[in-house]
C-alpha cells in the first residue's frame, strides 16, 4: 500500500510517499501543466491512499482522483496546522506533515459533498451573487433619487419613479444604463430561481424543508446541499455550531465568558436562515411568540439570530428523520406532554397550518 500526502497549489503540487511494503520514501514535485499529474497516478500500483489539505483549488485533482478510483481524503487545514508548532514553513515540509499525520492515524479528515451537491452549491452562490448585484444597482438609484428629493413609497429604482426626477446629462445617462441592468438582473435572477424552484422539488429532503412557513425553494435547496447527510450531525447544537450561530466563549478560572456568534461556518446558510426567520415569524404563532419574548429581552439583532437558530434546527429535524413540517409538530406536542421537549420543538396545543 502507498501512502500519499500531497501539498496542492495552483501550479504545482509537492508529493511525500511512502510504499509500506518497502520502506520506500519518495518525494518529487509535480507541475500542473500537461499530463504529468495524471500519468504519475494513474502509474501507481496496487492500493493508494491520498491526503490532502483543504483549499479552494482542489477540486478538479479530486476528481482526477475519483476517476482513477484513487481513495483519498481531505483534511482540515486548522488542525492540519496544530499538528506542526515549527515556524518553518515550506512544500516539502506541508507534504510530509500530512504523509506523517496519515501514518500516525491522526489525519483530520473532514466531510465532503459529492460532485453533484458541488454542482447545486454552485447554482446557489450564482444566483446569490446576481441577487447582491441587483441591491447594489438598486441602492444606487435610490441613492440618485434621494439626492434629487424623490423620498421614499414613489418608487424609487423604478422608471415611473424617476421621471419626475430632472437630471444633467451624464446622471440621466447614468440612471438610465443602472435601469437598464436592473431590469436585465431581474430577468436573470427570475430564471435563475426557476432553475432553484425545479431542483428542490427534484430532491426529497429540500421538498420537506419547503413545508414550514416562511421557508422558499431558496433556502430549503441550501439546506440540503449544504448540510448532505444530515446524520452527520449528533444534536441540534453541531447543527447551529456547523453553521457558525453559537456564541463565542472566553471562560476560564469558573467564570464563563460568552460574546458574540462564532461565525465559524458557512456565512451563505446564516444569511438564509435569518430571511427566512423574518417571515417565518409572521407566519407561525410559535415562533412568533418565542420572537416577540427575546425581542423584549434581547433587542431586534439577538432575536432575530435566535428565531433564526430555532428555524435551523427544526429544519434539521425534519431532515433527519424524515418527516414534513405537519408530522414535526404533532411530534413536538407530543413530546412535550410526555416532558421530554427539546429545542426547535413546537408547545403544546399550537400545530401552525402548512403553507
Amino acid at each position: 500500500m502507498r501512502i500519499i500526502g500531497v501539498d496542492v497549489h495552483t501550479r504545482q503540487q509537492t508529493v511525500a510517499m511512502l510504499d509500506r511494503e518497502t520502506g520506500e520514501l519518495i518525494e518529487k514535485t509535480l507541475q500542473h501543466d500537461g499530463d504529468e499529474v495524471r500519468k504519475f497516478y494513474s502509474a501507481l500500483p496496487g492500493q493508494v491512499l491520498v491526503g490532502i489539505e483543504a483549499t479552494g483549488s482542489m477540486y478538479w485533482f479530486l476528481q482526477l482522483l475519483e476517476e482513477l478510483g484513487i481513495d483519498h481524503q481531505v483534511g482540515h487545514p486548522p488542525e492540519i496546522r496544530k499538528a506542526e508548532t515549527r515556524k518553518q514553513k515550506h512544500d516539502r515540509r506541508d507534504a510530509a506533515l500530512l504523509l506523517k499525520l496519515q501514518i500516525e492515524n491522526r489525519f483530520p479528515s473532514i466531510w465532503m459533498p459529492s460532485t453533484e451537491l458541488r454542482d447545486l452549491r454552485t447554482l446557489l452562490m450564482h444566483r446569490h451573487q446576481w441577487v447582491r448585484m441587483r441591491t447594489r444597482v438598486q441602492n444606487t438609484l435610490q441613492a440618485i433619487a434621494i439626492s434629487r428629493g424623490l423620498r421614499r413609497g414613489k418608487a424609487l429604482w423604478s422608471q415611473t419613479g424617476h421621471r419626475i426626477v430632472a437630471l444633467a446629462p451624464h446622471a440621466a445617462y447614468r440612471r438610465t444604463e443602472l435601469q437598464d441592468l436592473d431590469h436585465k438582473l431581474h430577468a436573470q435572477i427570475d430564471e435563475l430561481d426557476q432553475r432553484v424552484g425545479d431542483q428542490a422539488l427534484q430532491r426529497p429532503g429540500a421538498k420537506l424543508l419547503m413545508s414550514p412557513p416562511g421557508v422558499g425553494p431558496v433556502t430549503a435547496l441550501a439546506t440540503d446541499v449544504f448540510w448532505g447527510d444530515p446524520t452527520r450531525f449528533a444534536d441540534g447544537k453541531a447543527v447551529v455550531s456547523y453553521v457558525g450561530m453559537i456564541p463565542s466563549e472566553y471562560s476560564s478560572g469558573g467564570q464563563q465568558r460568552l460574546g458574540g456568534l462564532s461565525k465559524q461556518g458557512n456565512p451563505f446558510l446564516r444569511f438564509l436562515w435569518c430571511e427566512a426567520a423574518v417571515h417565518a415569524v409572521r407566519r407561525d404563532p410559535e415562533l412568533q411568540r418565542f420572537y416577540r419574548r427575546k425581542l423584549a429581552q434581547k433587542g431586534l439583532g439577538k432575536a432575530r439570530v435566535a428565531a433564526a437558530r430555532k428555524l435551523g434546527i427544526r429544519l434539521w429535524i425534519m431532515l433527519r428523520d424524515p418527516i414534513d413540517y405537519q408530522e414535526f409538530c404533532r411530534r413536538g406536542q407530543m413530546r412535550q406532554k410526555n416532558g421530554g421537549a427539546c429545542a426547535g420543538m413546537p408547545e403544546v396545543g399550537h400545530s401552525p397550518a402548512m403553507q
